[in-house]
């Protein structure tokens, strides 16, 4: 990236990436890595580390980890999430819901990063800008919803939304400067959106990357909280 992924954390900022292995959580990664001023970038996934956002004991122990060797980050991405778990895909009805559906839909995009905010969330630095983004879609607007349909994914997002929110406030009470933000990468070429894009411009995971990190990086600590498109726009819950 020509200006940096961040320059408004200036030089040696440090980087943490989860779900690293996935089409955007690896672009992160890489434009972290890419980036002179990062002075380090890590990245915890399923495939790579047997990072589970789903399970509690593997999100602590990662973790703890991680301030046993006094680390510290200034930005926090929390890439984890998917459309089709198992095979099972979003559903058209709600004629289809299946409460076993439902639940993983839940565990794995709201109950997950609810656990990255409980475990991670201290990793986050204290006395500077710090940034700590969570994957969401803009299907997960309750106020935009004009379709229906995929209605396990839909309220699984607007529940991470409203988990984000709640998340911003307190930890703007002992991290003032911090921003905690929901992201809209929009349609982006990879194996989640493949089956469902057809007649949707889709972006490349890189640039979809730029322009999430472009829209981060704009926001200050008042903005702490928000749900916001590639495009920088706030989108309604």
């Amino acid at each position: 990236m020509e200006n940096g992924a961040l320059p408004s954390l200036g030089d040696g900022y440090r980087a943490l990436v989860l779900g690293a292995s996935g089409g955007i959580g690896s672009a992160y990664l890489q434009a972290f890595r890419d980036d002179p001023a990062c002075a380090a970038a890590s990245g915890l996934s399923r495939r790579d580390d047997g990072f589970d956002v789903t399970d509690e004991a593997s999100v602590s122990a990662a973790a703890e980890r991680f301030q046993d060797e006094g680390a510290s980050f200034d930005v926090i991405v929390c890439a984890t999430g998917a459309l089709t778990i198992d095979g099972v895909g979003p559903e058209k009805t709600i004629r289809a819901i299946r409460a076993d559906a439902m639940a993983d839909q839940f565990a794995l995009n709201a109950i997950g990063p609810a656990l990255v905010l409980k475990h991670f969330s201290p990793l986050l630095a204290r006395d500077r800008r710090a940034l700590m983004a969570f994957l969401s879609a803009r299907v997960g607007s309750i106020g935009d919803n004009r379709l229906g349909g995929w209605v396990s994914y839909r309220a699984s997002k607007a529940a991470l939304n409203q988990i984000v929110r709640t998340a911003a406030i307190e930890i703007a009470r002992t991290r003032p400067l911090a921003v905690v933000a929901a992201l809209h990468p929009g349609t982006v070429a990879t194996a989640l959106s493949d089956r469902f894009s057809a007649g949707h411009e889709r972006f490349s995971p890189d640039d979809s990357v730029r322009r999430m990190l472009s829209v981060l990086d704009g926001l200050d600590a008042s903005a702490s909280g928000g749900f916001y498109a590639h495009d920088g726009q706030a989108i309604p819950w």
